[in-house]
């Protein structure tokens, strides 16, 4: 006979407090019944969302075409290195000799 292990919801044992207005706590609690949730489960996994695409937003680019070609070719193809990046380069160097 085959025992079924019950994968167990991850234990909470952090604590956040926030403070709403009357308008945002009834609105929040309106759609956590919209989807048959708890408000705390609501807030908790529209929290994650937001926190996912924040992080996602701040860590990938998306270039439009014209960028993404500007990019490849500059990568692919550099332009030499202008009199002020090679003083910062030397600059760079000594500072780092230094140490």
């Amino acid at each position: 006979m085959a025992v079924r292990h019950q994968r167990r919801p991850a234990r909470r044992i952090e604590r956040i407090e926030a403070r709403l207005n009357s308008d945002q706590r009834r609105r929040i609690e309106h759609a956590a019944r919209l989807r048959g949730t708890s408000i705390s489960d609501f807030i908790v996994t529209s929290a994650d969302d937001a926190a996912a695409r924040t992080i996602q937003q701040h860590e990938v680019w998306v270039l439009a075409d014209r960028d993404r070609d500007v990019f490849v070719r500059t990568l692919l193809h550099p332009p030499a290195p202008s009199a002020r990046m090679k003083a910062a380069a030397r600059r760079y160097k000594q500072q780092i000799g230094a140490s």
